[in-house]
């Protein structure tokens, strides 16, 4: 499983979090996330049987609920612009 690099993420987190620099923004975070589901999901449509993969996957998807959740509460107009920006909850 190819992991992102550098450049990849620094992207990331200057398309969503505001700058390279801001690593701890929610925003990026969740962005980051949603990037590395994704790729652990097309991955785990071709190894059925990876349940170290799966478990690692529901982790994931436990962390970026769990953020997006904060994100509610916090900051109501920024989590409808990211769920939007990143098509999530359709």
């Amino acid at each position: 499983m190819p992991y992102l690099t550098t450049e990849q993420t620094a992207q990331i987190f200057e398309t969503y979090g505001g700058s390279a620099k801001n690593t701890g923004s929610i925003e990026g975070q969740v962005a980051l996330l949603t990037q590395r589901i994704s790729a652990l999901s097309d991955h785990l449509k071709a190894n059925k049987k990876d349940f170290s993969t799966h478990r690692g996957l529901m982790k994931m998807v436990g962390q970026r609920k769990r953020l997006l959740g904060y994100l509610q509460k916090h900051n109501l107009k920024g989590y409808r612009d990211l769920i939007e920006k990143l098509g999530l909850r359709k």
